[in-house]
């Protein structure tokens, strides 16, 4: 079903080196918690933390809006909440891709009502097109159009995470 490369792992690598270097640079001094969103995110996640050059913790949270498929129910779930205490602490949510805004503007409201000082989102691809809600990330790897993609963590189904590129998925 994967149809055409629309990024790929070079394009990732180097564009993924550059948020590093803005986020090192933005967050110096900060006592700093990455929190990565499940299960799209591990694969920009866990390159990104390589390219950051502070000590970061880490943490995890998991949502749902789109179970087993293409669209977004429009419902946000929270299934994994985050363990570390994030209170006067600044926090960078790393999402895979941002579509409609909904499940990001949930997770941004939680995690500021965790008593986070400053909370940022780093999402490495973002449909600014496809919005249903005003949501700006405030790093962006790549903008793309309204298309269903696949590879680097994103899945259809929990198939295809493990391809190294971004491709659009055919019908």
């Amino acid at each position: 079903m994967p149809q055409s490369t629309l990024i790929t792992r070079a394009q990732i690598e180097k564009r993924v080196a550059e948020m590093g270097r803005q986020i090192s640079a933005d967050f110096a001094g900060s006592e700093l918690i990455a929190l990565c969103v499940l299960k799209g995110a591990v694969f920009f996640c866990s390159d990104l933390m390589r390219q950051i050059s502070l000590d970061v913790a880490l943490d995890f949270i998991q949502v749902s809006s789109y179970g087993n498929q293409k669209y977004s129910s429009g419902v946000v779930t929270i299934l994994k909440e985050p363990q570390l205490d994030m209170r006067g602490k600044a926090v960078l949510i790393v999402e895979d891709i941002i579509d409609s805004g909904l499940s990001m503007r949930e997770v941004f409201r939680y995690i500021e009502s965790r008593g986070a000082s400053v909370v940022k989102t780093a999402t490495f691809l973002d449909k600014p097109a496809s919005r249903k809600v005003d949501f700006k990330a405030e790093y962006v790897g790549f903008s793309i159009d309204p298309q269903f993609v696949i590879g680097y963590g994103l899945d259809y189904a929990e198939r295809y995470r493990n391809i190294p590129e971004i491709q659009v998925l055919s019908d």
